[in-house]
């Protein structure tokens, strides 16, 4: 698998249209993208051609089995947790090119076990969360906003070594 300058992971992603905009984002921006099943829609050429998908061949896509296997396939040196349940703000983190960010379902989140397995292996401190107001109605950021907001503050980290398009 060739080296991308980031990678966003998406575990069990629900709604297409994030998956969607998030795979725009990804296009835009030169990250690949990476998907861990169960997803909650279909990915076939005749679903995208219906969502109006035409950029998707643009997408660096790679689909993986369940979380294991994107574990193995990709064998990642550093992998960040976005939470809602961290308090350590992304940009206190040393995000470095190759590094893979990943995103919860929508609606749960990630599980306790995977939050368990990332503090064993990355540490305490690989889990990051965008800050938002403590107003409880807030909940949380959309799924494919949060994503973007993820690319451009690692991109504003490692710019120097990408070459940002005209």
């Amino acid at each position: 698998m060739q080296d991308t300058w980031l990678n966003i992971v998406l575990l069990n992603p629900e709604i297409p249209n994030n998956t969607g905009n998030i795979g725009r984002t990804c296009a835009a921006t030169g990250c690949r993208l990476h998907l861990i099943h169960p997803l909650g829609f279909e990915l076939t050429e005749k679903a995208r051609r219906r969502a109006g998908l035409d950029y998707w061949p643009l997408v660096d896509c790679v689909e993986h089995a369940s979380f294991e296997a994107y574990l193995k396939d990709t064998q990642p040196q550093r992998l960040w947790l976005l939470t809602t349940h961290a308090t350590r703000p992304m940009w206190e983190a040393p995000i470095k090119s190759g590094d893979h960010l990943l995103f919860g379902k929508e609606t749960a989140g990630v599980p306790p076990e995977i939050h368990h397995l990332i503090e064993q292996q990355w540490g305490k401190d690989a889990r990051l969360t965008l800050p938002m107001i403590s107003d409880p109605r807030a909940r949380s950021l959309n799924l494919a906003t949060a994503v973007c907001g993820a690319v451009y503050e690692s991109m504003r980290q490692i710019q120097p070594s990408i070459t940002a398009a005209p």
